[in-house]
């Protein structure tokens, strides 16, 4: 029964995935190339800094600054099965430290990042940006969606954060090309 639920509760996501990510790749597109992007996550010890690792190394050529940060905890370790996923794609993430969301960190991005809607939620009415500024990452899976939320897989095993990792690639990879080259 409580899979019949979930699957319910998820059908817009799965019914708009397709014009969320039109949407979403066209309002990349028709903004000015951001100088910085900050990537952020509940706790910025998974998925985040494995994103922001990701989106450095696809924009690094653009001169682009790509951070990462949470909204709890303060400088806590990558977990084992987050770092033995990320190796699956060439990021180390052994000396990752989770960082604060701070007003400065979050004043000081072009765009920011975030793995669900209530991540963007919390930072417009927090901080005060723009929902304009936030972009969802799972709006720019090219494949079917279940879910706009990229998983948390915080406390699950690796074949967890292998799957999770593997979404978050292919979003960076289609977030990364929709960036104007110039700014």
């Amino acid at each position: 029964m409580a899979d019949l639920l979930m699957r319910v509760r998820r059908t817009p996501d799965r019914l708009l995935h397709a014009r969320r990510r039109r949407k979403a790749l066209e309002n990349l597109r028709n903004r000015t190339r951001p100088a910085t992007v900050l990537v952020v996550c509940h706790g910025n010890i998974c998925r985040s800094p494995f994103a922001a690792a990701l989106l450095h190394r696809a924009l690094a050529a653009l001169g682009i600054d790509v951070q990462s940060a949470g909204f709890i905890g303060f400088n806590r370790p990558a977990p084992a099965e987050a770092m033995a996923a990320a190796v699956r794609h060439n990021v180390d993430l052994t000396a990752h430290r989770s960082r604060l969301l701070t007003p400065s960190v979050v004043r000081a991005a072009d765009l920011i990042v975030v793995m669900d809607a209530t991540q963007r939620r919390l930072l417009w009415e927090r901080f005060g940006r723009s929902t304009r500024d936030i972009v969802l990452l799972g709006d720019f899976d090219p494949e079917p969606v279940e879910s706009r939320t990229v998983r948390d897989p915080v406390n699950e095993g690796l074949e967890v954060f292998a799957e999770v990792y593997a979404r978050i690639a292919r979003c960076v990879q289609q977030l990364a090309t929709a960036l104007p080259a110039k700014g």
